[in-house]
């Protein structure tokens, strides 16, 4: 079975996945793969279960918007269709919606299950903490559109869940500088005259 989440509220994508395939599953990054590695994905078995659970992030060469130039015989999704009937749990996460005809097609095929995700304005913040520790730039033009929304003391506590995460996740030299001069940053927006905004902003496009 095939379920294919899209949308941009990645608070509720991440909890559907792990409502669906609880918390062990593969991971594959689309960036990473070949068209011949579905075969394998969607047919092949393990040691230990003759039933995966696979989640796929991002097919990036299928993303490609029609008119856009893609590798000549490439179609990620042309391909996924030939295995809709997998005996395998396959969750695919777009996080950029794809026009292509082909994710269009293969949304609408038999044994696959497509669920939108939209941010409400309640998560709004969630949202922007997690786009801020990937494209610090992307996330102060975030913020100054919803500055109205936000509270930035609620903020800087997200930011330091989502660095702490990623930390305890990858331990990179950078996710830990960026931990400790968000500590300082923490007590920094509570005694500087300077607007605590213009300090996240600022700490967001220097690290990230």
């Amino acid at each position: 079975m095939f379920y294919v989440f899209t949308g941009d509220d990645r608070q509720k994508i991440g909890e559907a996945v792990k409502r669906l395939l609880g918390e062990d599953y593969e991971v594959y990054e689309g960036e990473n793969l070949e068209i011949q590695d579905l075969a394998n994905i969607c047919r092949g078995r393990t040691l230990f279960s003759e039933r995966r659970k696979i989640l796929i992030r991002d097919l990036t060469p299928a993303r490609k918007d029609e008119g856009e130039e893609s590798a000549p015989g490439i179609d990620f999704y042309t391909e996924l269709i030939k295995y809709v009937n997998t005996p395998h749990e396959v969750v695919i996460w777009e996080t950029t919606t794809s026009k292509k005809k082909s994710f269009q097609e293969f949304k609408k095929a038999k044994g696959v299950k497509a669920q939108k995700f939209e941010v409400t304005r309640r998560n709004r913040a969630f949202e922007i903490a997690d786009l801020a520790v990937v494209n610090g730039a992307k996330a102060v033009e975030e913020i100054e559109k919803a500055k109205d929304e936000l509270d930035p003391y609620m903020f800087m506590g997200l930011l330091v869940r989502k660095l702490s995460e990623r930390y305890e996740y990858r331990m990179g030299a950078k996710d830990k500088k960026a931990l400790e001069e968000l500590a300082e940053l923490d007590m920094l927006t509570k005694t500087s005259t300077i607007e605590p905004w213009t300090l996240i902003e600022q700490f967001l496009i220097r690290f990230f």
